[in-house]
């Protein structure tokens, strides 16, 4: 292995993340990767290492974007969020009350909060499905208006890994005629110069670090077959996944792109109040309904006892996903990148890995990362 690029800031006081960072590498755990933290919107760490391609010949730099999938639904629920503070959507309305087509097969009472938080019965399209018919946004959305819940409405959550930015995504279509991706870039990243990106124009694909796939199946335990269809068939994610159609298509469950500082720049907005710099995105009724635990338990489709907000995983007493703070909130997506915010320590936290590991929701690397920042709080 060639020696390890690293380059960054590391605030005095932050040095054991650095050193945990550095670790990672010197393990073999990882091979290119960027990590951030913020305290009071503050950049405290700002690292990135290794390399963007799988050769390892080209190294990592602040402009190597990374796919951080499932990572975007918590950067989509700010831009939800953003609409409820707004008043173009309520978390409690129904979700057929903006899309009539989603009241098919006794849907008619589902709310948005419900739907974000995993509650809608639609983790997955069952069958006489393809992976490119993910590409076409309306037969997409009609399929899962369509549907019936794969499991009892009002019975828990099943976690939906693609379905769920496509429901969320024609939510806000139907509020607000833009989509998340649109609004994310013209109100929130643009703005503020984050770099972060549902949706990727074709003149920023180049940035984009190579990943390398998982050398081992997620432990599911015993499947089941909400699994199953939400993992393991042929269809249960799109085609090309990497490729250029797959980056260009606005999927908002699955296919973000950026570097761990603009996630933890976006996700900050859940650790200080609703602001954004000096910009007050979201106010505090809407922080707190968008931030609260809206089902906890045993889930369906991933492996795991969890809480979900609006398209948020919830810490909560024996649920702690994040550090220690009950109030924190955040995401993980496949293969290890996460983020999350700490209202009580005012710290928001992001990490983007192009090498992927094939734990679900705790990454061993995200663990020993988040460990080490709150030895320095």
């Amino acid at each position: 292995m060639n020696s390890l690029p690293l380059s960054g800031i590391c605030a005095q006081g932050f040095e054991p993340v650095r050193n945990a960072f550095t670790e990672i590498f010197t393990t073999g755990a990882e091979r290119g990767a960027s990590l951030a933290i913020l305290v009071d919107g503050e950049v405290m760490v700002d690292l990135v290492g290794g390399f963007a391609d799988r050769a390892e010949n080209e190294p990592m730099t602040a402009a190597s974007l990374i796919p951080v999938f499932s990572c975007s639904k918590a950067i989509s629920s700010l831009v939800i969020a953003k609409t409820v503070s707004e008043g173009a959507l309520n978390y409690e309305q129904s979700v057929a009350s903006l899309w009539p087509e989603f009241a098919a097969n006794s849907k008619d009472k589902v709310t948005v909060g419900e739907a974000l938080s995993h509650q809608a019965g639609l983790c997955a399209i069952p069958d006489n499905w393809a992976p490119e018919d993910w590409f076409d946004w309306d037969k997409t959305c009609a399929r899962l208006a369509a549907m019936a819940p794969l499991w009892p409405l009002g019975e828990g959550s099943g976690y939906h890994p693609v379905t769920w930015g496509y429901i969320a995504g024609e939510i806000i279509i139907r509020a607000t005629g833009r989509t998340i991706g649109t609004i994310l870039r013209e109100d929130l990243c643009a703005p503020n110069d984050i770099d972060f990106w549902i949706g990727l124009p074709d003149a920023e694909h180049d940035r984009v670090a190579q990943t390398s796939k998982p050398g081992r199946m997620p432990n599911f335990g015993t499947l089941n077959e909400f699994q199953k269809l939400a993992f393991l068939k042929p269809w249960s994610s799109p085609g090309r996944r990497g490729g250029a159609a797959w980056r260009r298509m606005e999927i908002p469950s699955a296919n973000g792109h950026g570097t761990a500082r603009s996630m933890a720049e976006l996700i900050s907005l859940y650790a200080n109040n609703g602001r954004l710099a000096q910009m007050q995105i979201i106010d505090p009724g809407t922080l707190k309904s968008a931030t609260q635990s809206r089902i906890c338990g045993p889930d369906r489709v991933l492996p795991n006892d969890l809480c979900f907000g609006a398209g948020l995983i919830c810490n909560a007493p024996g649920r702690l996903v994040y550090g220690p703070g009950l109030r924190t909130v955040g995401h993980t997506g496949f293969g290890g990148s996460c983020l999350f915010a700490d209202p009580d320590q005012r710290v928001s936290f992001g990490f983007a890995t192009a090498k992927q590991d094939a734990e679900l929701v705790r990454d061993d690397r995200a663990k020993r990362l988040i460990a080490a920042l709150y030895e320095c709080l």
